[in-house]
């Protein structure tokens, strides 16, 4: 039995859980969820708790049993708490500013690059600019959009210029010294 998987999640307050077949449908304060589950795992809500069973045995399944029961309980933290990933842009001139549901960069090329934000992500910019804060009650729709935007301009080891997450470490290269 999967240790994940065997846990009952519980509902917390102003939540309502829903399953339509193979669909899972959250609602809570910051917004609504529903994402499909494989036919291998069955999903029941009863007395304030999700519980996750899988059909069979199967290597496949098991697999599954987990993986389920943690979407169901990031879908749940999601609509209470929501999400948010950290970027930050370094370097000479490069900034953004949110404008609606685009992003405006100036990355050092020749133009600017618009960035259109998907629904249910919205993001915010520090005064500087250079701190860039994107949030979303989709863990997994949140993590695409951060590395989308963090793919216009990757950080380069020489001189740590691009995109980078806030969390995130670049190993720095040396360079040339032009020995004799």
């Amino acid at each position: 039995m999967s240790r994940v998987g065997k846990l009952p999640v519980k509902i917390p307050e102003k939540v309502k859980v829903s399953v339509d077949g193979n669909v899972v449908k959250v609602e809570g304060p910051k917004g609504k969820m529903h994402f499909p589950t494989n036919p291998l795992v069955s999903v029941q809500v009863d007395k304030g708790e999700v519980k996750v069973a899988r059909q069979d045995e199967s290597h496949v399944a098991k697999g599954l049993h987990g993986l389920t029961r943690t979407l169901v309980k990031n879908a749940l933290e999601g609509v209470v708490k929501g999400y948010e990933k950290g970027l930050e842009i370094n370097g000479v001139g490069f900034k953004a500013e949110v404008k609606g549901k685009e992003i405006h960069f100036t990355l050092g090329f020749s133009h600017p690059v618009v960035f259109k934000l998907p629904d249910g992500v919205t993001a915010e910019v520090d005064a500087k600019q250079t701190k860039l804060t994107i949030r979303s009650v989709d863990k997994h729709l949140l993590g695409l959009t951060a590395a989308k935007v963090r793919a216009l301009r990757p950080p380069e080891p020489y001189k740590g210029k691009g995109i980078k997450y806030a969390d995130e470490t670049i190993r720095r290269k040396e360079g040339k010294t032009g020995a004799a």
